[in-house]
């Protein structure tokens, strides 16, 4: 906790303030810098193909589906723990273009983390469908990026699901920020944790906004 004098600031003080600021800010952006190894391999992502999943809720937007993300066969790309698995039952939207028979289910306190995804700044959001298998549960979503201090996970707005399946709201990477401080593309994870209830996710989809 900070404490503050009542005295005056003088010239030499405010100066100590800012550059104190500036330390702060400057160690917040390095939090988010990729390593310069990964950064050097990936200055472009592999194409991606894509279609209007959410087009019957309003939005037109195109998005690539992210590895095993419909949960159709054994996500060997996600890490999943604290008990989350493939469970049968799928959106029942169909929002991939095939009606599917999976989705990952995750009780309270589980998790799973997605493979590392190659995201450019134009690919500034992601979206999912879900649904509660007891009333409403609440989803945490994270976005995990690598850099030379190690691994630093960035929590989202929690996300409350209801008993019947519909899409998640928009939500969003941060690749725009973090693709400027590392000068190219980025790799990131995106981390599902249930804080409350027993959610079931499926269909994990990214938005390469200003690239359709």
């Amino acid at each position: 906790m900070f404490s503050y004098s009542s005295r005056r600031n003088t010239p030499l003080t405010q100066n100590r303030i800012s550059l104190f600021l500036a330390s702060v800010a400057a160690a917040a952006l390095g939090a988010l810098a990729v390593s310069p190894v990964a950064n050097a391999a990936s200055t472009a992502c592999p194409a991606t193909t894509t279609s209007t999943p959410f087009a019957a809720w309003g939005d037109t937007s195109s998005y690539w589906l992210v590895p095993d993300g419909d949960f159709e066969s054994q996500p060997s790309g996600w890490t999943l723990a604290g008990g989350a698995s493939r469970v049968a039952g799928s959106d029942p939207f169909a929002i991939t273009g095939t009606l599917g028979s999976s989705a990952l289910g995750l009780p309270a306190g589980s998790s799973a983390e997605s493979p590392s995804l190659c995201v450019e700044a134009t690919e500034r959001s992601y979206r999912f469908m879900g649904h509660s298998e007891d009333g409403e549960a609440t989803v945490r979503p994270e976005l995990v990026y690598e850099g030379w201090f190690g691994r630093v996970a960035i929590p989202g707005k929690a996300v409350a699901l209801k008993s019947a399946w519909e899409p998640s709201p928009i939500l969003h990477t941060g690749a725009m920020l973090v693709s400027a401080i590392s000068g190219g593309s980025v790799h990131l994870e995106l981390r599902f944790t249930t804080l409350t209830g027993k959610a079931v996710i499926d269909d994990v989809f990214v938005d390469p906004r200003m690239r359709r």
